[in-house]
């Protein structure tokens, strides 16, 4: 048998964005994560993925830490490793659409405070909603990377991969990635997905799992000899669960091979040994939830992603009405096929599950009706791959006439506005996104902010560090 050519797998480390947002709610704190960068940089890791996703909302929210500032120390910090962000297509880190203007100063100032790759998704694959983002990106001679959000049901054919795959390219994208938000990817079928996508465009794959029903370290191998050029991994203490397959393992797994990512098992056991106590930590405080951390077969039998179970259980919980659960784990998929098959992912898993709880609730289908699922069937959020249910649109919308457009393309410039609604707050350009996105929890941190600067007394400040003991 002839010598197959080396071939090393690229591995992209979640730890510090994914992985605490998976197991313990995005709750990591930059004072956790910057003693450890040195160590991690030295790993020769594709890139590593920390900001984007939850995390701007709970460092705000959860944390009281300028997200931005977090970036910044972050890139300060790794010296030879690129840094990655996860981002929303038109809903930026946001749950709404945000004009033009404000998606592309976004990707701007990600890029200008150090992100070198941003993963852009959808939640319906409408690929109108990334085309603002990829733009930018290409513009600010950032990575693009477009995410297609992975799913299951009859429309989700190879046909349909491959060919939103070859507009994404034309589109300008540098790279690839299948993201199977909810683990629903056997290894098999990656197999069959990556040989596919690798026929159809040239451009380099990635691919993005959780560990949610137990089979993604399979996955990863199946697709890895497919021919899938990078994987997403974390560190072992924030593996595995509701999260990614570990690093350390699926190095191991490569090794000797020619698939070898060649990476240092003692420096990794160092990195793994930083994190532990910070899990056990959260272990100890209720903050990771053991639940989370076995293997649910049940996503693959609903199509749920580990992260809206949990939801759903806690909103039957607050009506009490927990022995509905199973009735409503049935009714997702009759309502995700009424709202056109989107796959289930931040905001549409919320919004079809919140959906099924009250369908099944109230007892009569419809008869509560969320502003969200009026939102998504008037085509607010965009184009899904099946059509809606007509009699279920109209009992829900009645005779609003639903948009066809891109739903951006009715949203007027905001930013000069939102400028000059928190002109009062500004202390630096980044601070009118954060604004843009989240104005309640914006106006709250920056209040905060400017409570603890009045504390600190500059004659004693460290100019070196710009730190101000408090």
């Amino acid at each position: 048998m002839a010598k197959q050519a080396k071939k090393p797998v690229k591995i992209t480390e979640t730890i510090l964005r994914d992985a605490h947002q998976s197991l313990i709610a995005t709750r990591m704190t930059t004072e956790q994560m910057l003693p450890i960068i040195d160590k991690m940089d030295k790993v020769g890791y594709h890139s590593v993925e920390c900001w984007g996703g939850a995390t701007f909302d709970a460092s705000l929210r959860f944390l009281k830490e300028d997200p931005w500032e977090r970036l910044r120390k972050l890139r300060d910090g790794f010296k030879n490793t690129k840094l990655q962000m996860l981002f929303r297509g038109q809903n930026i880190l946001g749950y709404n659409h945000y004009a033009d203007d404000v998606v592309e100063y976004f990707v701007q100032k990600s890029i200008a405070n150090g992100i070198d790759i941003i993963r852009i998704f959808d939640c319906l694959n409408d690929i109108r909603n990334l085309q603002t983002a990829v733009k930018a990106a290409n513009k600010e001679k950032g990575h693009a990377q477009v995410a297609l959000s992975y799913t299951l049901g009859d429309a989700y054919t190879l046909d349909y991969w491959t060919d939103i795959a070859k507009k994404i390219q034309d589109m300008g994208a540098n790279s690839l990635c299948i993201k199977d938000m909810a683990g629903l990817l056997t290894p098999y079928k990656a197999e069959e997905l990556v040989k596919a996508l690798k026929e159809s465009v040239s451009i380099p794959i990635d691919l993005h799992t959780h560990y949610t029903s137990g089979v993604a370290s399979m996955t990863y191998l199946k697709a890895v000899e497919a021919g899938c050029d990078i994987i997403d991994t974390a560190m072992s203490p924030f593996a595995l669960g509701t999260s990614q397959p570990a690093t350390e393992v699926m190095a191991e797994v490569f090794k000797e091979t020619p698939y070898d990512p060649k990476f240092d098992q003692a420096l990794l056991a160092e990195i793994a040994e930083y994190f532990r106590p910070i899990r056990e930590h959260a272990l100890e405080t209720g903050l990771l939830n053991p639940k989370v951390l076995g293997v649910n077969i049940k996503t693959l039998m609903y199509q749920v992603p580990g992260g809206m179970l949990s939801n759903l259980v806690s909103q039957l919980k607050e009506m009490g009405q927990e022995d509905k659960y199973y009735e409503v784990l049935e009714e997702v998929p009759r309502v995700r096929k009424d709202f056109g098959e989107p796959p289930l992912v931040t905001p549409s898993s919320q919004i079809v599950g919140t959906q099924a709880v009250l369908n099944v609730v109230t007892g009569e289908r419809y008869k509560m009706v969320t502003k969200e699922s009026k939102k998504l069937l008037s085509g607010e959020f965009g184009q899904t791959v099946k059509p809606f249910n007509k009699e279920v649109q109209k009992k829900c919308i009645g005779n609003t006439k639903p948009i066809t457009c891109r739903p951006a393309d009715l949203i007027k410039p905001q930013l000069k506005e939102i400028e000059k609604e928190m002109a009062r707050y500004k202390q630096q350009d980044e601070d009118v996104l954060t604004y843009a996105l989240f104005p309640q929890v914006a106006t709250e941190f920056f209040e905060y902010r400017e409570a603890q600067q009045k504390k600190v007394d500059k004659s004693i400040a460290d100019k070196e560090n710009k730190a101000y003991p408090v």
